[in-house]
C-alpha cells in the first residue's frame, strides 16, 4: 500500500513527534548545542568552500546549474559533518530513547524490554524508559559509510542527475543503519541481518533517501534525525504487527508476503 511506503516513514516520524508532546523533552535536551553545532559547521561551510565549489562545478554544468549544484554539495557535506559530530559525541542516545519510546506507545513494549528496564506504572513512554541491560545504540559508527560517502562527491559533476544519483546512492548505504537497533532487539546475528536486508535493498535505500533529504534542510536537520527516529520505529511497529499476526518469530516480514517496491 502506498500509505506503507517506506520512503514515507521519515515524513510519518515528522508528524509523530509533533503529535506527542512526551516527547519534547528528548529534544529540549539536546536542542541547543544541535542548532549552535548546526550553524557554525554551515556558516564555515558556505563561506570557506561554496564559490571554490561552485567555480569547479561550472567547467561540468556551466554556471547556472553549477550554483544549485554547489548548494546542495554544501548542504550535504554540512549534514555529513554535522551527524557525525553529534551522533559520537552528543545524540545516540536520544536517538535509542526516541525509537524505544516510540515503539513502547505504539505497543512493543515487549520488544524494548529485551535491552533495557521498562516501568509501565512510571508513566508516559518516555519516563518508561529504564536503564539498558544490554548495549543501546541507535546507528554505529561506521566508517565505510563516510568514506563511500566521499568517494559519491563526484556523482554530483554530472549534469542535472549527478545530486538525485548521489542521494540515491548515499541512502542505499544509509537506510538500513536506521533499523540497527531492531536488529539488536531481535538478537540478529551478522549473517542473519544481512541476509534481511539483502532481500529488501530498494525498501531501505528509498528509507535511506528521504532521511538524507532531511538531512540537508538547514538548521533542522538535528531535529529531523530526532523525527527520522521516530518514524524508524513506527516502520518497526508496522513490521511487528505483521510478524505477530502470523507468528513468525525470526522474519519480521516474511518473504511470500512480501515485495520490494518502493511505493
Amino acid at each position: 500500500m502506498f500509505t506503507e511506503a517506506s520512503w514515507l516513514y521519515p515524513l510519518k516520524g515528522i508528524i509523530y513527534f509533533a503529535r506527542h508532546p512526551f516527547l519534547y523533552p528528548l529534544l529540549r535536551r539536546r536542542f541547543l548545542p544541535a542548532f549552535l553545532l548546526s550553524i557554525f559547521v554551515l556558516v564555515n561551510l558556505f563561506l570557506w568552500t561554496y564559490l571554490p565549489q561552485v567555480a569547479f562545478l561550472a567547467i561540468f554544468h556551466g554556471r547556472r546549474l553549477a550554483f544549485l549544484n554547489a548548494t546542495f554539495l554544501v548542504l550535504g557535506e554540512a549534514a555529513a559533518i554535522t551527524a557525525l559530530l553529534f551522533e559520537s559525541f552528543f545524540v545516540d542516545e536520544t536517538l535509542v530513547d526516541v525509537f524505544d519510546a516510540t515503539l513502547i506507545n505504539e505497543g512493543c513494549g515487549d520488544l524494548v524490554s529485551a535491552s533495557r528496564v521498562v516501568d509501565p506504572a512510571a508513566g508516559d513512554p518516555v519516563k518508561q524508559l529504564g536503564k539498558p541491560v544490554t548495549p543501546s545504540v541507535y546507528s554505529p559508527f561506521s566508517l565505510r559509510q563516510i568514506i563511500e560517502f566521499i568517494a559519491f562527491l563526484p556523482l554530483n559533476f554530472i549534469p542535472v542527475a549527478g545530486t538525485p544519483l548521489f542521494l540515491v546512492m548515499t541512502g542505499y548505504r544509509a537506510g538500513p543503519l536506521h533499523h540497527y537497533r531492531y536488529f539488536h532487539l531481535l538478537g540478529f546475528s551478522k549473517k542473519e541481518r544481512n541476509d534481511y536486508l539483502n532481500r529488501r535493498k530498494l525498501t531501505y535505500t528509498w528509507f535511506g533517501f528521504t532521511a538524507l533529504i532531511l538531512q540537508l534542510v538547514p538548521v533542522l536537520s538535528m531535529l529531523f534525525l530526532l523525527s527520522t527516529a521516530c518514524g524508524s520505529a513506527l516502520w518497526v511497529a508496522k513490521l511487528e504487527q505483521k510478524r505477530r499476526r502470523i507468528g513468525n518469530p525470526n522474519d519480521p516480514e516474511p518473504g511470500p508476503l512480501y515485495e520490494d517496491d518502493p511505493a
